[in-house]
């Protein structure tokens, strides 16, 4: 959720008789409580209806992270789904298991290439050395490019072109033996 996000539900809640607000969005919470409860406002706000019951409640769209949720960066099984072939399954899954995996060092927007004119750094099936670039990660306005720490054949890319995203998620998959 964003900060204007929450500027906006603060003034929603301000405006209306709510006393106590609570959300929550996966791991993210909000509380609000106000001490603006006052008896005349809560027996207008009741009059019409039995005493028995509460004040009505007010309906909040569902708010969007500001960052959409990544699966957890297990990405082996993406992998193996691929040879679905009869004989080799055992095989596979072992493969899979070598496979390194190049992650995020900062926090930001994933870019595969310089701009949008000029070819990806990497493609699957390519050949990396340790000290190549393979993606440029955008933090701040800062464009960073990030270079691999191990060399052989990309496998996977993990992530599509111009996502955000987190501080060690898996960006591509690399067979070192490749």
């Amino acid at each position: 959720m964003t900060f204007k996000e929450i500027q906006d539900l603060v003034k929603l809640i301000n405006k209306s008789n709510l006393t106590e607000f609570k959300m929550k969005d996966g791991e993210f919470e909000l509380s609000i409580r106000t001490n603006k409860y006052k008896k005349n406002q809560y027996k207008e706000a009741i009059a019409p209806a039995a005493s028995t019951q509460a004040p009505s409640i007010i309906q909040v769209p569902s708010v969007q992270p500001a960052f959409p949720q990544t699966p957890p960066p297990a990405a082996p099984a993406p992998v193996a789904e691929a040879p679905a072939s009869t004989g080799g399954s055992k095989e596979s899954t072992a493969d899979t298991s070598n496979y390194i995996e190049v992650k995020a060092p900062i926090v930001g927007t994933f870019y595969r290439s310089a701009s949008p004119e000029k070819p990806p750094y990497v493609k699957v099936g390519d050949t990396i050395e340790a000290g190549q670039v393979v993606c440029i990660i955008e933090a701040m306005k800062l464009f960073n490019e990030i270079e691999t720490e191990v060399s052989g054949k990309v496998v996977k890319v993990m992530i599509e072109d111009a996502q955000p995203v987190e501080y060690d998620q898996v960006l591509f998959l690399v067979d070192p033996n490749g």
